[in-house]
């Protein structure tokens, strides 16, 4: 195994978004990480199509039989990480709650990945990224000024909220675990997450340099010079000129007097966008990228998701690999020495049974019995 994290073993609990994405970023970095999940059909999330899969067996397991409940446990005392998404209390009545685990294992990182967390009037109710975000504060404010919230795909909740901050909270707690031989719980909530991203725009409120109508401030479509503008074919340019330099630099390019528009002059901003509008509309995307996007003007084609494989840049920095014949993201961060490689592809629930849980050890006597036993699929 390549990466940083070679060496690190990780149970990974199926679930579903943040979850499976926190067991990527583990597995794109090196650790060897087993899938657990219920075989048969296909649960939402699960399958072979599914990106954030990649990198790891699938083992189909039944929680509900004691015999997959012990052999979780005996999976638990030679893993360093488990990784769990249900909600609250789901682990511990089936038998796997943190007690039960480092019981097992002193040394074992418990990460635990929930939208509202493990405590709270809302950690047992029913949610999704559009929920989370919007009790955080964020979806809120994102919006065009007098139009309703925008939600951003699933990326601020799921991901940057969710999963990035519990894989974040495992490597924390793995480092500390090296020193005090002690295992601890990472509660990463979604809610939390998200909150957090928002420490910038939180703290520009707190300073009176950003209002509460969305819509009407520096990052959320309230400035003309931080924007997204149509162009000649029906594309979009994004424009995020903040600095005076870059703004200088723009106006010039596009051969607009900066006398007449100073950048901070609020009340000149609506004659601004419908310059920069009306200005947007006289060329194509093409060739505003090829005018724009090479110089210091922070001007930039607006990509679609197909369209971003072969952007120039992406395609020298391989931003997207092909994989088993699927073009998809690379492995992010990177590093110079123990430099991450992509592995098995995704993989159906249960693909992998006996072939992954033989690498940790399960002999084939004993899979034979676990099978009997309707421990294992």
């Amino acid at each position: 195994m390549a990466g940083p994290l070679s060496g690190v073993r990780v149970v990974e609990i199926g679930s579903i978004g943040p979850g499976p994405f926190t067991a990527m970023m583990l597995a794109d970095m090196g650790a060897d990480v087993v899938r657990l999940e219920r075989g048969g059909g296909q649960a939402f999330g699960s399958g072979g199509w599914n990106l954030t899969l990649r990198g790891r067996p699938s083992v189909a397991v039944n929680l509900k039989s004691p015999e997959a409940v012990e052999l979780v446990l005996e999976l638990c005392e030679q893993a360093d990480v488990l990784i769990e998404g249900f909600r609250p209390g789901v682990m511990e009545r089936l038998g796997l709650g943190p007690e039960e685990t480092l019981a097992r294992n002193p040394k074992l990182v418990y990460g635990r990945m929930t939208g509202y967390g493990q405590d709270g009037p809302l950690k047992d109710v029913a949610g999704h990224d559009i929920n989370y975000i919007s009790i955080a504060g964020a979806l809120g404010a994102i919006a065009r000024e007098g139009e309703r919230p925008l939600f951003p795909l699933n990326l601020v909740g799921d991901y940057g909220g969710g999963g990035m901050l519990l894989a974040f909270g495992v490597v924390c707690a793995l480092l500390e675990a090296r020193t005090s031989g002690q295992g601890q719980v990472v509660d990463a909530a979604m809610v939390d997450g998200t909150a957090i991203l928002t420490t910038l725009i939180q703290g520009m409120r707190s300073a009176g340099l950003w209002g509460d109508s969305a819509g009407t401030n520096l990052l959320d479509s309230g400035t003309p010079f931080y924007e997204v503008y149509e162009t000649a074919d029906g594309r979009h340019f994004a424009v995020g000129a903040l600095e005076p330099q870059f703004y200088v630099r723009l106006l010039e390019l596009l051969e607009i007097p900066l006398e007449e528009f100073p950048q901070f002059d609020r009340d000149r901003w609506p004659a601004l966008r419908a310059r920069l509008t009306e200005v947007f509309k006289t060329r194509t995307r093409d060739q505003w990228t090829a005018l724009l996007e090479p110089l210091d003007a922070c001007a930039t084609p607006v990509l679609g998701l197909v369209e971003a494989r072969s952007h120039r840049h992406n395609l020298e920095r391989k931003v997207f690999v092909e994989h088993h014949g699927v073009s998809q993201p690379a492995p992010a961060p990177r590093f110079s020495r123990t430099v991450p490689e992509l592995t098995t592809a995704p993989r159906d629930p249960g693909a992998d049974t006996d072939e992954a849980l033989r690498a940790w050890g399960v002999s084939a006597e004993r899979l034979i019995a676990l099978r009997d036993a309707g421990a294992i699929g």
